[in-house]
């Protein structure tokens, strides 16, 4: 049986490197992880073992982007349709710069390319860079600074060049 922190753990090294899905079988449990982009799930199956009862789980999934209206702080950007999302990887603290007398990584306006590291995501006291993914413009900054953030949740709006 897995723990919870062994696939926590598990989770978090998927997250942090080019892996894109994992799978592992293990005393008749199956343990499934695959990164956003593809399908966002988390999923424990079990093997039938008499009068023992094994819960299967599964991570809720993202968030969805629906098309309700836009937030006060995107008032600028009524259409967005066209613009890339920068969304978290993970659960976890948002801070715009490296300290909290540094200057932001990125603003509003600035100029992209998709190494550029936009943000930090603090999660179990690790320090995470989150890069671009794309070449553009920082059209809004949807979250505040030190705000809890959820997995999949926008952070940033892109236009890309």
């Amino acid at each position: 049986m897995f723990k919870l922190s062994e696939i926590k753990e598990l989770i978090k090294l998927v997250d942090q490197t080019t892996v894109h899905e994992l799978e592992i079988e293990n005393e008749g449990m199956r343990l499934s992880i695959r990164k956003p982009g593809r399908t966002e799930v988390v999923n424990v199956q079990t093997a039938p073992l008499s009068h023992t009862y094994l819960p299967t789980t599964q991570a809720a999934p993202a968030p969805a982007v629906s098309a309700a209206p836009v937030p006060e702080a995107t008032a600028a950007v009524a259409d967005n349709s066209h613009l890339h999302r920068i969304v978290s990887p993970m659960v976890g603290t948002f801070y715009r710069s490296p300290s909290p007398d540094a200057a932001s990584f990125v603003n509003i306006g600035d100029k992209v390319s998709d190494k550029t590291v936009v943000c930090i995501l603090e999660a179990m006291k690790l320090m995470n860079p989150l890069e671009a993914e794309v070449k553009g413009e920082i059209v809004d900054i949807l979250v505040e600074n030190g705000q809890l953030v959820e997995f999949g949740q926008p952070l940033f709006l892109v236009k890309p060049e």
